[in-house]
């Protein structure tokens, strides 16, 4: 691997974060070409290189200072226990690692786990769950189809990532107790030099992440107020700033625009609007520099 002064980061070459990882890259305005079997791409317009992995190697590889960043689930990095710093929470690939039981079945207490045994790819995290809880089960260590193992007499139940449910159920399981919620998070090698200039493009490549992050967590809301409802209804924005006041040409009126958490916009509509506000605009927003 060439040393071209580049920052290197490892996301999941093929698998259910992959995309959704290169288009927050992308979403930073970040240039990259098809990459098809390639292992490492540079970005056309900043100094990254992004290595393509399987999602289980990601960790070892930042751990190790091959790569110094890496996107990976949190799933995958608690069951590496690998020794590198999580820099933030990416809101994407969430998912919840549970144990799941044949659907005729019932767990009424986390004690019904004793003496059962429990297929699993995640071992380690399983292991550390059942330990915390003072329970006594055995841990049968399957990699891929997991949830074939009820059927197949190869254990009691299963622990296993679920985000539909849709295979649960094709395998007559239900999801029972959560061990572990995962979602994508960055990760950073421990030894990056605040002194090195990989780390001032650290620091750039992580403000433009933080900058998309906040604005897919955010809106542009925009709406015509009478004058004698302005203290009312800036009172019922969660604006991240002081909303912008502009006076209109009817003289009687008043344009107000601010930037709200996206969530909060259907729990204020019908107040803006018993307020007075009319003309109600909500806008997506690309970017936030906060």
């Amino acid at each position: 691997m060439s040393n071209n002064g580049n920052l290197k980061l490892a996301i999941q070459k093929c698998g259910r974060l992959s995309e959704s990882s290169l288009q927050l890259l992308r979403n930073c305005n970040l240039e990259i070409e098809k990459f098809n079997d390639r292992l490492v791409v540079s970005v056309r317009n900043f100094k990254l290189d992004l290595l393509f992995l399987r999602d289980d190697d990601i960790p070892e590889y930042v751990q190790d200072g091959v790569a110094e960043l890496g996107i990976v689930g949190e799933d995958i990095l608690n069951e590496t226990s690998a020794d590198v710093k999580v820099i933030k929470k990416l809101g994407f690939g969430r998912c919840s690692l549970r144990i799941a039981i044949p659907e005729n079945d019932n767990l009424n207490d986390l004690t019904d786990l004793n003496n059962k045994r429990i297929a699993t790819s995640y071992p380690k995290i399983l292991k550390g769950f059942l330990k915390r809880n003072n329970i006594n089960a055995k841990i049968v260590n399957i990699s891929g189809s997991v949830e074939a193992a009820p059927s197949l007499g190869i254990a009691d139940y299963i622990c296993d990532l679920v985000s539909t449910g849709n295979t649960l159920k094709l395998n007559k399981l239900k999801a029972s107790i959560s061990v572990l919620e995962s979602e994508a998070v960055l990760i950073k090698n421990k030894n990056l030099s605040l002194q090195s200039d990989k780390y001032n493009i650290y620091l750039k490549l992580l403000s433009r992440i933080e900058s998309v992050l906040n604005a897919k967590n955010s809106k542009y809301i925009m709406m015509n107020v009478p004058k004698d409802s302005l203290e009312k209804i800036t009172n019922l924005i969660p604006s991240l700033k002081s909303p912008t006041i502009l006076p209109l040409a009817d003289g009687e009126s008043l344009a107000v625009h601010a930037v709200i958490p996206a969530e909060k916009f259907w729990e204020i509509v019908d107040d803006l609007k018993n307020a007075g506000a009319s003309g109600i605009l909500l806008l997506p927003i690309e970017n936030i520099v906060l």
